[in-house]
């Protein structure tokens, strides 16, 4: 009797634990992650950013959902104008990782001061290369689509839609820095809100400017650009609010934009392995959806879907990955490697849990997903069988994700990038091209290199995070 009252007492207090744990990672309290218990610091920072990356995985959801509804072409332009624009993407997610190291270095540190310094500095240099970016991706948007293997029908038709995601595209930027920027700082629920804001947002202006209503005229695939564009801006809007008005631990002011040469310089040598690695792996998925047009918009329709499916639930495991990366940089920070490297491992295996059983019910009832979005059956099929080959190396993702996050938070941003051209330009893209076009195996063939390359890419990255060279590394 006494053992299974302690038992029961025992679930009690881990019930009751978990529940404080929840609340509190929500509620974005302040915690020192260097000091306190590591399962709770893990806990405390992958809640919201599991949370923050399903936020963000709803815009794609979102849009593909209700651009279905105009037909293959509309889905096989929004497919093509992803894929160009995530070279955008990779920018953005390069100069994040040169914000993670820097602040939470910074904050381990326990100098919030030079965290903020470094988080201005990353919204001015992220500010001006969206500018660069975006004017050209305006001006040329239909000669981009034709680039991509595009019909001139298809062009002409759906052209606007990727100028005006070129031409938003420093709120894509600026939402990804600073939401980087609250999370190495701990603030990982403040980053969740302003994602919430910005899907609220864009779930409400996505059917009313896709399909009309009443005054609302109907701007087709054209309204669910300015819908996504509208809903990242106003997200950015709130978070210069709390940067420059709240109580968090990075708090702006105007003198912080001043360019500073070295902060600038430090921050670019860490952006740009980042920003690097980023570009290897959008360049390779630009390719391989290049090779997959060579079928058909049928073929990259299917592939389109399939792949926002995949990205809906990678998403929230990148999450858990970018909370290693902050706790190895502020762990870092504090002097304290070995604790680093244990939570890197933890968040890893962590992870593997959770994209295993999400392979096992993707591998078990793909076409109950793809049905979601749309119900032509030759797009149904082939979206069917990526969905299941591509899902059928979740666990190897899992983990591969987590040994680069952790390595950018240690500020080693070159070696991820390495790893990716290895994986991806030179096994990845060959293998795609010889499988697909000189097998027979024709869009099969691309998703099977997807697999085969991303598990390379997990080995590899393990056995560099085992030795321990990212210890040293200096931010």
């Amino acid at each position: 009797m006494r053992k299974e009252r302690y038992a029961v007492t025992n679930i009690r207090r881990k019930i009751s634990l978990y529940r404080y744990l929840i609340r509190d990672s929500l509620a974005g309290s302040e915690h020192d992650y260097t000091s306190m218990r590591l399962g709770e610091a893990i806990f405390l920072l992958a809640v919201p950013m599991v949370l923050e990356m399903v936020m963000e995985s709803v815009f794609a959801i979102a849009d593909i959902y209700f651009v279905s509804q105009l037909g293959a072409n509309a889905v096989a332009a929004v497919g093509l104008t992803e894929s160009i624009i995530t070279l955008v993407y990779a920018l953005a997610v390069g100069f994040s990782a040169g914000t993670t190291a820097m602040v939470a270095r910074r904050i381990g540190e326990k100098n919030p001061e030079a965290a903020s310094h470094a988080a201005a500095q990353a919204i001015l240099a992220a500010s001006a290369i969206a500018i660069l970016l975006g004017i050209p991706g305006v001006v040329y948007a239909y000669d981009l689509l034709r680039l991509m293997g595009a019909s001139h029908e298809l062009a002409i038709a759906n052209y606007g839609y990727t100028a005006i995601m070129f031409g938003g595209n420093i709120v894509i930027m600026l939402l990804f820095v600073i939401n980087a920027a609250f999370r190495s700082a701990g603030d990982a629920a403040l980053s969740m809100r302003v994602l919430l804001v910005a899907n609220g947002i864009n779930i409400l202006l996505d059917p009313l400017l896709i399909f009309g209503f009443g005054p609302i005229p109907a701007l087709g695939i054209e309204g669910a650009a300015i819908a996504t564009n509208l809903g990242r801006g106003v997200a950015v809007l709130y978070q210069f609010y709390v940067l420059f008005r709240g109580s968090k631990r990075i708090r702006l002011r105007f003198a912080h934009f001043a360019p500073k040469a070295e902060l600038l310089l430090t921050l670019t040598r860490l952006s740009v392995g980042g920003i690097l690695q980023n570009i290897i792996a959008t360049a390779s998925w630009i390719i391989m959806v290049r090779i997959v047009s060579v079928f058909g918009s049928v073929a990259v329709a299917g592939y389109t879907i399939a792949i926002r499916i995949v990205v809906f639930a990678l998403l929230p495991s990148w999450g858990l990955s970018n909370a290693a990366s902050t706790l190895v940089g502020q762990n870092l920070g504090a002097g304290k490697p070995g604790r680093a490297a244990r939570a890197a491992w933890i968040t890893g295996f962590a992870n593997m849990g959770l994209l295993g059983l999400v392979s096992l019910i993707f591998v078990s009832f793909p076409g109950s997903f793809v049905r979601l979005f749309i119900s032509e059956p030759e797009v149904i099929e082939l979206a069917v069988s990526c969905l299941k080959i591509v899902s059928a190396g979740f666990l190897f993702y899992a983990m591969g994700m987590v040994m680069t996050q952790s390595l950018n938070g240690a500020g080693d941003t070159y070696t991820p990038t390495l790893l990716n051209f290895i994986c991806f330009w030179l096994i990845e893209i060959p293998l795609a091209w010889f499988l697909a076009l000189r097998m027979g195996l024709q869009s099969e063939g691309v998703f099977y290199a997807i697999v085969i390359a991303e598990s390379t890419l997990t080995l590899l990255g393990m056995t560099v995070f085992r030795r321990g060279k990212w210890k040293l590394k200096v931010v």
